[in-house]
């Protein structure tokens, strides 16, 4: 059927609903059994219902379902890729038809990195008055059909909620159930979708006129209470953001105050302009709804994405509170889900431009200090997957190393833990260099490295002990330790702690000599893993019951 599958290739696509028909028809189908993401929302710090300001990434992209719709991927030359997960703690996939239902590669890159995806359900202009005076006029049981439908695609396809987004008049009668409706299918989409969210959109007045306030305030507030939150429209003052403090009270980090980032009507800053945006919402301790990101690449082109891309997140990251990862494995090779070959090993396998955001990796933290240090992706060479971890910076006169924060983390410490490393190192003096990993822990009286015996850490810095060969009985998993391959080095460390807490995950690149000038080095990053040791031990559990369907030989 053409909706699940591309006409021209026969290769599985993502899809949306049109009209109040097809989504009331919608019923879940063996045929798009590829739209479902396969990864689940991965846990992080803190969490989404935390009272600090959060940050909402709105992707509006030439209509949507462009080459990202091709679930097994495409051969796409300077795709556009998101990955400043770290940054952000909500993505939603815009685009115009009824009911959009995000492509399963942007659920499947956020869930990695641990963000929720949402959905858009939207109603504009003529016809959209006449689809919401269908579901919305009559009685409980029209609008209470369309919530349970909504949250029964968003249990099937694995995302996690929705953005309201009524851009039309509404009747009295409409209106009037329009509160109900949204209280209903909140309630749905928690029941359905743990951590499931439903934010409306800043367009109706509670006397179903489409007027947008850019604030929060008593002609809008209804919808608000019905749900988990308001995104504003864009053409806001300070003043909007004073009243809407006032208003939202305890539950002000529920209101994201849109950003425009093409800055289109009279708005306070977009393009390289968005941080004076966000340093006002920050102030007053609300959180921000990003739309159109992708301006970026649109705007500036295809051709310096990832450098521009940097350039933009980099503007904003004082505002935008980073998360911490919670669970062990840690595990990437930083790849974007893209390039222009495919490497394993360290080799080159193919060449030629790829495009997979379900193939996106772990990404980290991109630091950037006053030009001394930065990182960026590398296509040119990479371990695994199609990029590696660019990391560039220079070690000061007279110092002995520079650290390179790389993750932030927040749980206890295992007893034991091993870490692995890939790097290469480039440039012309690549001797004079030492690379290796290393770990911080949150200050506490009681955390020791070793045993009881050992004295604590000072700032609680721990270097890991490097292992020339691998332990016994973790051979085929820490294979490489001593060896690496195609001008990687590989390496292998152990650490064992005792009531610790982690914080950081660093890249420590020292000099052998300290110099009065300054030592420039960039290293590449193929692979780092941070793994519990006794997890290591146990025997992965058995695959039961595989089963194989929709072949299509070629």
């Amino acid at each position: 059927p053409a909706r699940y599958f591309d006409t021209n290739t026969t290769e599985p696509i993502s899809f949306f609903l049109s009209g109040l028909e097809e989504l009331l028809s919608w019923k879940p189908d063996g045929n798009d059994d590829f739209n479902i993401s396969s990864v689940p929302l991965a846990k992080r710090q803190p969490p989404l219902h935390s009272k600090r300001p959060r940050t909402l990434v709105c992707h509006d992209m030439r209509g949507g379902y462009v080459e990202d719709r091709f679930i097994q991927g495409s051969a796409t030359r300077n795709p556009y890729v998101f990955y400043h997960w770290r940054y952000i703690d909500i993505f939603v996939y815009f685009s115009h038809h009824t009911v959009t239902i995000p492509p399963v590669c942007w659920t499947n890159a956020a869930h990695r990195n641990g963000v929720p995806v949402l959905g858009t359900f939207i109603t504009e202009w003529t016809d959209g008055e006449k689809l919401c005076e269908a579901f919305l006029a009559g009685g409980e049981e029209s609008y209470r059909a369309v919530g349970e439908q909504l949250a029964r695609i968003a249990r099937h396809y694995r995302f996690d909620g929705w953005l309201i987004n009524l851009e039309n008049t509404l009747s009295a009668a409409a209106v009037g159930n329009l509160p109900h409706f949204l209280r209903h299918l909140t309630a749905e989409v928690h029941r359905a979708v743990p951590g499931g969210l439903v934010i409306w959109y800043d367009s109706i007045l509670q006397s179903g006129v489409l007027r947008w306030q850019n604030e929060l305030n008593g002609e809008n507030r209804v919808f608000f209470d019905a749900c988990d939150g308001l995104f504003t429209n864009y053409n806001w003052k300070e003043e909007h953001l004073e009243r809407t403090r006032g208003l939202a009270g305890p539950r002000h980090t529920d209101v994201y105050v849109g950003v425009d980032v093409f800055a289109r009507g009279d708005v306070i800053g977009g393009g390289f302009d968005t941080d004076k945006s966000l340093r006002l919402i920050r102030q007053h301790g609300l959180s921000a709804a990003i739309f159109a990101p992708g301006w970026v690449y649109e705007h500036l082109g295809e051709e310096n994405f990832l450098q521009n891309e940097d350039k933009f997140w980099g503007s904003l990251a004082e505002y935008l509170p980073t998360h911490s990862i919670c669970t062990l494995p840690l595990a990437t090779s930083f790849s974007l889900g893209m390039g222009t070959s495919r490497f394993l090993d360290g080799k080159e396998e193919e060449v030629g431009p790829w495009y997979d955001l379900s193939a996106q990796e772990i990404q980290p933290l991109y630091p950037e200090r006053e030009g001394r240090l930065s990182t960026s992706c590398c296509l040119q060479d990479a371990w695994c997957g199609g990029s590696s971890l660019r990391v560039q910076g220079t070690i000061p006169p007279g110092e002995e190393h520079v650290a390179v924060r790389l993750f932030s983390l927040q749980m206890l410490a295992p007893p034991k833990l091993f870490l692995t490393l890939l790097y290469k190192l480039e440039g012309p003096h690549p001797d004079k260099f030492a690379v290796s990993l290393e770990l911080t822990t949150w200050d506490s009286g009681t955390c020791y490295e070793g045993t009881v015996t050992s004295l604590p850490e000072p700032n609680g810095r721990h270097h890991p002990r490097f292992l020339p060969a691998p332990p016994p009985r973790l051979a085929t998993l820490l294979a490489a330790c001593n060896r690496g391959s195609n001008g990687w080095t590989s390496r292998c460390y152990e650490l064992d702690l005792q009531d610790c807490s982690l914080r950081d995950l660093s890249l420590l690149v020292s000099c052998h000599q300290p110099s009065p000038q300054e030592m420039p080095f960039t290293c590449l990053l193929g692979e780092v893993r941070v793994l519990d040791a006794a997890a290591v031990a146990a025997s992965p559990p058995e695959v039961q019951s595989l089963t194989a369907s929709q072949l299509w030989w070629q």
